[in-house]
């Protein structure tokens, strides 16, 4: 039996389904001329979800943010959000009221019928339901559209509007704009005046460009392999207050690479600016020290992460079999470098695959990380059952080192060390920049988030780790469960002393290790285009052979040499962890310098002869940059200093002799021989 819309507006008599007990759901359907035949099961929060995932403000907002920012910008997407939303709920709640008394299907149209009566009911109902069709298909379209490409596409054509619009306004000649629409790719028309042709594919997108910058930071890799040092010398204090010290500088650091980055978006990055910015005299020298400090600083880095890696593994074995205390094995240094070996394989085996795959390994390596922070920040202090006060974390300074230190400002800039290893590697954004698009802009867009966004997560993720801290000198000593690895020990007790068994505490271990796998991974790649851009301009010994690239243009033998230096460079852990740890101080130190140089004939012999990209500091560009070169002088210092008193053989730090014997080597090759041949970045166009 069918029931026509158009009824009498007295014949089904709305009855109270509160006030009347007996009158079920299907009842009041019964009374408004249906019958029941879709099944009745959703609950509450079903139908709120339904509803709830339909306005989904992640689609809606990042959609239409580009609308937003073009028509008003920050003040109508701020304060035109609560005035939509609240007019909307006013919407809602006139909709909610007649739903209540019409609960059907229908919906609007048959709201419609019912409330203008038999004359207007069918018409109105008619036009309401074909409006309220038309509603539907647009959001089943809207539906469809909830995929992440879809997402990062429309991200990425708002930041080429965006950049093309700063172009405009800019009137950078390196720019190819015409009329608002790009003809050519800038970073490669940049390319092409620097003197050099385009021999990789330039497919990564700006998200990619700060993909493989992040993940080589990875705060999860260098937080939780250095926290030891940041309990051993000055405890919560060093650590909470020292990232924001560390991260303040880092980001002056930051934005002056960034700053040259847009104007020379080449994969040789820091050794190429020296050569351009030192002038004609100066260009071959600069340019030969900074690229070798560059290159054997970025080895030492795939070294320490790839073997910190590998004595996670060996932790994560020794838990799984029991702990130290409970007859686990442990694992012997040949078996860690055995480890060692195999990942350093598997890295150079993913990065020989074309740069799109590489891509996607890059983007979720990004997202892992910041997921893995969010969730550990979380979890480990909620799970524990023990936590630390906000008192302790935010002001206890731990003097106990056990290393005969005890002046308080001498044990804070040691445990500085742990937050400026961490801050390191986002030299990876303009290395990149020969396989970005849009690189002069992506390039330093790519640097600067990279920084920002691990400065804010790795402090969320040291005060979550800190909070669970409530003995210090059981998680640094060497007999408990863990060895004596901080973190680990954290993790194991939180998960045991709750749930009687420490199994989520390696999973979350396990979480930590792929992070530190991607962070690896993102290193080799960083490391091979330096080899790559290096070798293209004869610096390397067999450069011939070091720059070629393949039919899916990778630079497949930069990228296997890469990980066998590195290999190399682990192998002095089977004699002394001693010499092993003077080979990957270069990670921090010799990295740095090669940061510093380029900046610092930024702002003296470059200073007036400099022309900014599209991504400029203005007038502060000098004053950043000084900061930054002040800085990377005083670390080199205070990072040089002895560890423990009083000084021997095993407590001496390494430091300035394995940065020392880098800088005797560099400028005797110069002298020697490099100064008779070496001119410098050569252009191959």
């Amino acid at each position: 039996m069918e029931i026509g819309i158009g009824i009498s507006a007295d014949s089904a008599p709305y009855i109270p389904l509160d006030h009347e007990p007996n009158v079920t759901d299907d009842a009041r359907l019964n009374q408004l001329g249906y019958k029941q035949e879709l099944s009745r099961s959703l609950s509450a929060i079903a139908n709120f979800s339904v509803t709830f995932s339909i306005i989904s403000v992640i689609t809606g907002l990042t959609t239409m943010y580009s609308t937003g920012l073009t028509f008003g910008g920050p003040v109508t997407m701020v304060y035109g959000w609560p005035i939509v939303g609240v007019l909307t709920m006013i919407v809602g709640l006139a909709m909610a009221e007649i739903c209540s008394a019409y609960p059907t299907s229908g919906g609007l149209y048959f709201w419609s019928a019912r409330l203008c009566g038999n004359e207007w009911g069918p018409m109105v109902s008619w036009f309401t339901g074909c409006k309220e069709e038309r509603e539907q298909r647009e959001k089943k379209k809207k539906e469809r559209r909830k995929t992440t490409q879809y997402i990062l596409f429309l991200f990425l054509l708002s930041v080429v509007k965006s950049t093309v619009q700063v172009c405009q306004k800019m009137g950078v000649p390196s720019h190819t704009v015409e009329n608002g629409s790009v003809l050519v790719d800038s970073g490669q028309s940049r390319l092409r005046e620097l003197g050099y042709k385009q021999e990789l594919k330039r497919d990564l997108s700006v998200f990619s460009n700060f993909a493989f910058s992040f993940s080589i930071i990875s705060v999860l890799t260098g937080i939780t392999t250095l926290y030891n040092t940041g309990l051993t010398f000055g405890g919560p204090i060093s650590l909470v207050y020292g990232w924001f010290i560390a991260g303040g500088f880092t980001m002056f650091v930051g934005l002056s690479m960034a700053e040259i980055c847009s104007s020379y978006p080449t994969s040789g990055g820091l050794y190429y600016w020296s050569a351009r910015l030192a002038g004609r005299n100066w260009a071959p020298f600069a340019s030969w020290f900074t690229g070798w400090f560059n290159i054997v600083g970025q080895w030492a880095v795939t070294t320490s992460v790839d073997f910190s890696l590998a004595q996670l593994i060996q932790v994560i074995i020794l838990l799984s079999t029991g702990g130290k205390n409970g007859g686990g094995y442990e694992a012997s240094k040949y078996v860690v470098i055995a480890f060692h070996g195999a990942i350093l394989s598997m890295h150079a085996i993913i990065n020989s695959l074309p740069i799109s795959v590489l891509s996607f390994f890059g983007q979720l390596a990004a997202v892992w990380n910041l997921l893995g922070v969010v969730l550990l920040m979380i979890l480990i202090p909620s799970v524990a059952t023990e936590r630390a006060s906000a008192k302790f974390v935010f002001t206890h300074f731990n003097t106990d080192n056990g290393e005969g230190i005890n002046s308080k400002v001498y044990i804070f800039v040691l445990g500085l060390l742990m937050s400026q290893y961490t801050l390191t590697g986002y030299d990876a954004s303009a290395h990149m920049t020969e396989e970005t698009k849009n690189a002069d802009k992506n390039g330093p867009k790519g640097i600067i988030s990279a920084i920002g966004i691990s400065i804010i997560f790795g402090w969320g993720y040291l005060l979550g780790i800190t909070f669970a801290v409530t003995d210090i000198p059981y998680l640094l000593s060497e007999d408990n469960d863990a060895g004596g690895y901080a973190i680990a020990e954290i993790f194991y007790l939180a998960f045991k002393n709750r749930y009687g068994s420490g199994v989520g505490g390696i999973i979350c271990l396990g979480v930590i290790a792929i992070a530190i796998f991607f962070c690896g991974m993102s290193s080799v790649t960083s490391n091979s285009r330096m080899v790559y851009a290096f070798s293209r301009d004869g610096a390397m010994p067999l450069s011939s052979l070091w720059h070629k690239v393949n039919k899916q243009e990778v630079p497949i033998n930069a990228v296997w040499l890469s990980a066998f230096i590195s290999f190399c460079m682990a192998l002095t852990s089977l004699g002394s962890l001693v010499a092993f740890q003077a080979m990957v101080s270069i990670a921090t130190i010799g990295l740095y310098i090669a940061y510093a140089l380029p900046i610092f004939f930024r702002v003296s012999l470059g200073r007036k002869s400099f022309v900014p990209g599209p991504f400029n500091l203005g007038r502060y560009g000098v004053v950043v940059g000084w900061i930054a070169v002040l800085w990377v002088a005083t670390i080199s210092v205070l990072f040089s200093l002895p560890v423990a008193y009083p000084v021997t053989s095993e407590t001496l730090n390494y430091t300035p002799v394995a940065v020392g014997g880098l800088l005797f080597i560099t400028v005797s090759w110069w002298i020697v021989s490099a100064r008779h041949w070496f001119t410098g970045p050569i252009t191959n166009i």
